[in-house]
């Protein structure tokens, strides 16, 4: 069974198609500038190829993968029929959905009732969808929500202290993002660290320019770090993570800006970038300048240092223990260095890092030594593989 993964956003659609007999890689790719001047496809099947071709929609951008994938010297199948089934990443299905589904038009529905949601994401997997179903027809198409992790939290968890009554009328309440990530990490750690497969304690953190933490037993979420938008939690590349409500009215009023604006200038313009002084979103530009003695890159890595390292003592608390804590994604799959300071505030945990296991990058490690009381581990992280999971237990 052939299963195509599909991860549209706005302006770019990346895919994988996946034989599920051994969870092999056929083929994968990206779709970049989609709807903008210098449109490009860069295809990894048989061989490599860059095309550059305008893609005024993702309708064209799903035509020329299909093409790619049967091209007579880059392809890796003979005809699109080869393709079982096509798994799509989905941002939000609010509190309707909290499991993976095969789509039908009920459930376009409410990918689109959704849209105010997730504004940017929830319409371009919409077009994604769509635009299978019209290069495919016949072929089953399955949304694996990326919210449908966090929506096992308790209610203890996942509301908030308002009105309940907005709850009610507009489903505002905590969902998580990243979820496919930490669910699939979350059961990787069972495994590798040897744990009870029902009862294990795992905090999973997923850092890169979007960051967030969650805490799991067996598996299941007890809590993340994102809330009603990916705004909530952890400092960011670009986004502030957690702040008082209040400086947003301070800043509108102050500076004659819209509420609109303000949380434009949190999500894009806040985080690493903004601590620092503008210097980057990129974490190395960000530690290169806090090693030439720049101060406030110095503080914008300790403040992200320092958020994660308290996020993970509350989720502790939160689940009255942890067996197994796994960094995952580009930081927390590369940088030996920021994990070596997380774990620095863990010594109250019984934690213990071996720096010769610390020092290898991007790759399936135990990071802690064998008198550690936690396991520590990298586990990277396979969203792509996840989704095809979840598609292929479906169909």
């Amino acid at each position: 069974m052939n299963i195509l993964v599909i991860n549209c956003g706005s302006s770019s659609l990346k895919y994988q198609l996946i034989d599920m007999e051994n969870e092999g890689v056929l083929a994968k790719g990206l779709c970049e500038r989609i709807g903008i001047n210098g449109s490009k496809l860069v295809h990894k099947g048989n061989g490599e190829f860059e095309l550059e071709h305008d893609m005024p929609n993702h309708t064209v951008a799903i035509k020329l993968v299909m093409d790619a994938l049967v091209d007579p010297n880059h392809g890796v199948i003979k005809d699109t029929s080869e393709i079982s089934a096509v798994g799509h990443r989905v941002l939000h299905a609010g509190t309707i959905y909290s499991d993976s589904i095969v789509i039908t038009e009920d459930v376009k529905k409410v990918i689109r009732d959704c849209f105010d949601l997730g504004p940017l994401h929830n319409p371009a997997n919409l077009m994604g969808i769509e635009a299978c179903e019209e290069a495919m027809p016949g072929v089953p198409n399955v949304a694996v929500f990326d919210t449908a992790f966090g929506m096992g939290m308790p209610e203890k968890a996942s509301l908030y202290a308002i009105p309940q009554e907005y709850y009610e009328k507009y489903s505002i309440r905590r969902y998580g993002f990243h979820g496919t990530s930490h669910s699939y990490v979350s059961k990787e750690a069972l495994e590798f660290c040897d744990l009870d497969k029902e009862k294990g304690k795992v905090i999973v953190c997923h850092l890169g320019n979007g960051a967030s933490i969650s805490a799991s037993i067996g598996g299941k979420c007890v809590d993340t770090s994102m809330g009603l938008t990916p705004l909530e939690g952890l400092i960011m590349g670009t986004r502030s993570g957690d702040i008082d409500p209040a400086v947003v009215q301070f800043i509108c009023n102050k500076e004659g800006k819209t509420v609109n604006e303000v949380l434009d200038i949190l999500n894009k313009k806040s985080g690493i970038l903004g601590m620092s002084g503008g210097i980057s979103s990129d974490f190395r530009d960000v530690q290169k300048a806090q090693g030439e003695g720049n101060h406030l890159a110095d503080i914008a890595i300790k403040a992200y240092v320092y958020r994660v390292a308290k996020y993970i003592g509350a989720y502790t608390t939160a689940m009255n223990g942890v067996e197994a804590i796994a960094f995952t994604a580009g930081v927390g799959e590369n940088d030996k260095a920021i994990r070596a300071e997380i774990c620095s505030y863990l010594n109250y945990l019984g934690v213990e890092i071996d720096e010769e296991a610390n020092g290898q990058r991007g790759k399936r490690i135990v990071i802690s030594t064998p008198g550690s009381k936690v396991k520590v581990c990298v586990i990277p992280t396979n969203e792509e593989l996840a989704i095809a999971r979840e598609t292929k237990a479906l169909v």
